[in-house]
């Protein structure tokens, strides 16, 4: 169980169910393999098809899913190339596409801002968003192929995030630079950036596998195979 003070809508409960599993020596490619084959699994045992109903949607389970980088998202459904881009010239994006900003915003925020105010509800289909920037992910390593990014996933399906998912970040080195980034922020006024875990980066410092992680709302996913339109349909004790 756990609670996120994040306020309380038809899909989100402050209170809710997540499965959370780490993997020693794998990879979050891996990961996605496994997450689509559970998936389209558990489709069949509840539904008897992958083939969902959800709301007005239908939508196919069956592996394997759409795999589009979060840049290459935001460049089809926002019509702009952000890549590369800092604080200020993402800034000027922000308001040239309208998206309501704070002035504590990161790079990070302002980016998943864009993201969430353009993409999201296009992603109907399950669809694995990957290789987020560095800003966005203070516990993810960095991608094999471009140091400016992470390996880490997000499962959408029906405009909402379902499954959030790692290759974790296991140089002690890197984790304090991200973690002082976060701090910084932090005191910049952003809410939810993260504290330096001093614990966590000498814990690392005596040794942590590749291992990949991830976190999956199982009250989003119940709703989704029983075709509940509010999370409180689904939830033991509301």
């Amino acid at each position: 169980k756990d609670f996120r003070n994040e306020g309380m809508d038809k899909t989100h409960n402050p209170e809710f169910t997540c499965m959370e599993i780490y993997v020693a020596y794998k990879d979050y490619i891996w990961m996605m393999e496994i997450v689509e084959k559970m998936l389209e699994k558990i489709s069949l045992t509840v539904n008897g098809t992958t083939k969902v109903k959800i709301g007005e949607q239908e939508v196919e389970f069956k592996a394997p899913y759409r795999r589009l980088p979060i840049l290459d998202a935001i460049k089809e459904y926002a019509g702009v190339d952000i890549t590369g881009m800092g604080i200020d010239e993402l800034r000027e994006t922000c308001k040239k596409l309208h998206v309501e900003i704070e002035p504590s915003m990161g790079v990070g925020k302002l980016i998943d801002a864009i993201f969430g105010e353009y993409c999201e509800k296009h992603l109907i289909q399950p669809t694995f968003i990957t290789d987020y920037p560095v800003e966005m992910s203070p516990l993810t390593k960095r991608h094999r192929d471009n140091p400016n990014l992470t390996e880490r996933f997000e499962l959408f399906v029906c405009g909402h995030e379902l499954a959030n998912a790692y290759s974790e970040l296991n140089d002690p080195i890197d984790q304090l630079e991200r973690f002082e980034e976060q701090a910084a922020l932090k005191s910049n006024g952003d809410d939810e950036a993260m504290f330096i875990d001093y614990d966590f980066v000498r814990s690392l410092e005596y040794g942590m596998p590749p291992t990949s992680g991830l976190g999956m709302g199982i009250d989003r996913l119940t709703m989704y195979m029983t075709n509940q339109s509010t999370i409180q349909d689904v939830l033991f004790f509301p």
